[in-house]
């Protein structure tokens, strides 16, 4: 467990797929910027040409059916293929991808989680997933993500911050207390070490279920969208309201304390009121049970 051979892969494809031009990773500049609780949030801003799927165009076509094979790592299980993202800020960022079509929009599996759980044993890091458009979500087609860590390199920015909330986890959601992050915001801990598919799934569930999203059981996707963040001691599950505010489009990494900006984005209004208050802007409250 952890060898990363996975991720050494990912590395020697990269290498390959640039080569072949199949690979564009995406140039960009880099700074911080304070934000609530000394966390500083890392900016990326874009300084090549955005990619097609930051382009305001009509209808794209699925680049996963069929995927580029110049970026396939390699097959996971039966229904799942582990590929590289075409445009990467980090070289080495993973698709999970499914073999045939499943909406991006629809519930998760037991084999999704079982495809996560299954490449985590050998390489971990940051995991990620954005429910739809308004999530942040640029594929159609079911795709969680990962951007590899070693054991000891800081999984995210706003690690401890999630970190605390899974500590503190209850049955309930307390909306009387809190800020605007904090509530539309859930987390659970992970127990189980290495992942266990069947703990993911239940806790994914379980989260959907606390968020007001629904169950599989009842209903054929979940009633709204949302981010999920994961880690090897925690799963957090954001709900929605829209995608971007101030020229920031905003996915999963938002909340984990990366933000990428273009010639779109107000910086100006970022760094005057923080990038917290970017995140409050494309957020909703959990409801009420």
């Amino acid at each position: 467990m952890g060898i990363d051979r996975l991720w050494q892969r990912a590395l020697e494809c990269s290498d390959a797929a640039r080569a072949a031009t199949a690979l564009v990773p995406l140039s960009t500049s880099v700074r911080t910027l304070q934000g609530e609780s000394g966390v500083s949030f890392e900016i990326r801003h874009l300084t090549s040409a955005p990619p097609r799927h930051l382009r305001a165009e009509g209808p794209k076509p699925n680049p996963f059916r069929p995927w580029d094979p110049r970026l396939q790592i390699e097959t996971i299980g039966a229904n799942h293929v582990l590929i590289l993202n075409k445009y990467p800020v980090q070289i080495g960022h993973m698709l999970l991808i499914t073999r045939t079509w499943q909406p991006q929009s629809g519930w998760l599996s037991l084999q999704d989680w079982n495809a996560v759980a299954m490449v985590d044993q050998d390489t971990t890091g940051l995991w990620f997933f954005n429910s739809g458009p308004s999530a942040g979500a640029s594929q159609p087609h079911r795709h969680l993500q990962l951007l590899p860590r070693r054991k000891n390199d800081p999984l995210c920015p706003r690690h401890t911050w999630f970190e605390q909330r899974s500590k503190k986890h209850s049955q309930s959601v307390n909306h009387s207390e809190g800020d605007c992050l904090s509530k539309s915001c859930a987390v659970l801990p992970i127990n189980a070490s290495p992942l266990s598919s069947q703990e993911l799934n239940q806790r994914y569930q379980q989260l959907c279920e606390r968020c007001g999203l629904g169950s599989p059981n009842d209903s054929p996707q979940p009633s709204n969208s949302y981010n999920i963040l994961l880690s090897r001691t925690w799963m957090a599950m954001i709900l929605r309201q829209q995608e971007g505010s101030y020229g920031f489009s905003v996915n999963a990494l938002g909340f984990a304390g990366y933000l990428l900006s273009t010639a779109s984005a107000d910086c100006d209004w970022l760094n005057r009121n923080g990038p917290e208050a970017l995140l409050k802007h494309v957020v909703q409250p959990i409801p009420s049970s």
